[in-house]
């Protein structure tokens, strides 16, 4: 059973048994396991912690953690910015049972934890996983160690090698704002995977080379979720997901 976990710098913390009862935020493509309203408070929030935190012109992984206590309080994962081709072999890349556990780091000390480049989408997007590179896939995973509701670290010879989320939908909010309580509609699951497609590398691509058929499922894409009645909160989310390139893209 993993006990110790490294991150990015050899920086180590201890795995605990008490994992944050904060519920995952899914907000524009980022994962935050936080408590605070705004931009004050995170601001707040960074000043009173240490540990990994973004800076201007840099977005690692942030891991922040309690000064006394030494307990992770509080953190935010990215999806990868253009995710590495792994779909075939990650298909198969079997994921071991969640072991709920907090963290208390080793040492009052600042590090980096570069974030992931490889995103693996289960059908239906009901679980997000992501790796830190290719070569996590050479080898099974050890353990998978369950931080928060829904949302775990992946570990591969005692390392932090990446990162899931189950439910992804369920998650989704708006910036400072906790998930609605109620499930998500069947509308928002299914435009949920249609907005992952149209952020994803290829696509992406083929919105720059102007293709008229990824020019139209993002316009259709951003007219369903204006149109959406039910679960508008969601619907909103998803709006701010894909807003840049429909600003970018959508008129051409």
């Amino acid at each position: 059973m993993t006990t110790k976990l490294t991150f990015d710098g050899e920086w180590r913390a201890t795995v605990t048994n008490d994992p944050l009862r904060i519920t995952p935020r899914f907000v524009n493509g980022s994962v935050e396991l936080v408590h605070y309203g705004d931009v004050k408070e995170r601001e707040r929030f960074l000043a009173d912690t240490f540990g990994s935190q973004d800076h201007l012109w840099d977005a690692p992984d942030v891991l922040r953690f309690d000064r006394a206590s030494r307990e992770l309080v509080g953190a935010e994962f990215h999806l990868p910015e253009e995710s590495e081709a792994a779909k075939d072999t990650v298909r198969g890349f079997p994921l071991p049972a969640v072991r709920p556990g907090g963290l208390r780091a080793d040492e009052v000390r600042d590090f980096r934890h570069e974030r992931c480049t490889v995103l693996h989408r289960a059908p239906g997007d009901t679980v997000l996983t992501c790796l830190r590179d290719l070569d996590v896939l050479g080898e099974p995973l050890e353990a998978r160690i369950g931080v928060a509701p829904d949302m775990a670290l992946l570990v591969q010879h005692g390392a932090a090698v990446g990162w899931s989320l189950t439910d992804p939908a369920r998650h989704l909010t708006t910036a400072y704002t906790d998930p609605e309580p109620a499930p998500p509609a069947p509308a928002t699951r299914r435009l949920l995977t249609e907005c992952l497609d149209l952020i994803s590398e290829s696509l992406v691509y083929d919105l720059l080379d102007a293709e008229p058929a990824a020019l139209a499922r993002l316009r259709a894409a951003d007219e369903a979720l204006r149109n959406q009645r039910e679960d508008r909160h969601r619907a909103e989310a998803l709006l701010q997901m894909i807003a840049t390139y429909v600003e970018d893209y959508g008129n051409w």
